[in-house]
């Protein structure tokens, strides 16, 4: 039996800053994410559309287990009810392993904490490429960060 291309990966973390304000910096604001996590996120630009837009396209610049990569997403979905923002990435280096790759970020603010979940929706090239566990546990790193700036 052939192992599966196919995968969905999701992680949750708690965190005690602002729910909303997560979630605005992930739907309209990630080029601020860089002033927030310099040595992970180098500068997030814009290429087309507008910030907080569905359908913009922005490039990441980042350093993921000790090298720089980018990644080119289209804006999915921005569900501001749901707090939710989904990103696919159209070119960059998770690329040369995936066929298709989405990161949706979900902040639940019910409650006296807000629950942050990222979930991954992939497909891979081929059976010798891993999960994307280091890289879900980089996005849960960088949550953690976004919440020690916000709490300062």
């Amino acid at each position: 039996m052939a192992a599966t291309l196919k995968g969905k990966l999701s992680r949750q973390v708690e965190i005690k800053s602002d729910g909303d304000v997560f979630h605005e910096l992930f739907s309209s604001k990630p080029h601020h994410i860089s002033t927030i996590s310099p040595a992970k996120i180098h500068g997030v630009d814009l290429h087309e559309g507008d910030w907080g837009k569905v359908g913009s396209v922005i490039t990441w610049n980042y350093t993921h287990n000790g090298k720089k990569q980018s990644a080119k997403d289209i804006v999915e979905a921005i569900d501001e009810e749901t707090k939710t923002v989904t990103y696919k990435v159209i070119e960059g280096d998770l690329m040369e392993q995936y066929k298709d790759f989405k990161a949706t970020v979900h902040v639940d603010t019910k409650g006296e904490s807000n629950l942050v979940t990222w979930t991954f929706e992939y497909e891979k090239l081929s059976e010798k490429v891993e999960d994307p566990n280091d890289l879900l546990d980089y996005v849960i790193n960088l949550s953690k960060d976004i919440e020690t700036h916000h709490l300062k």
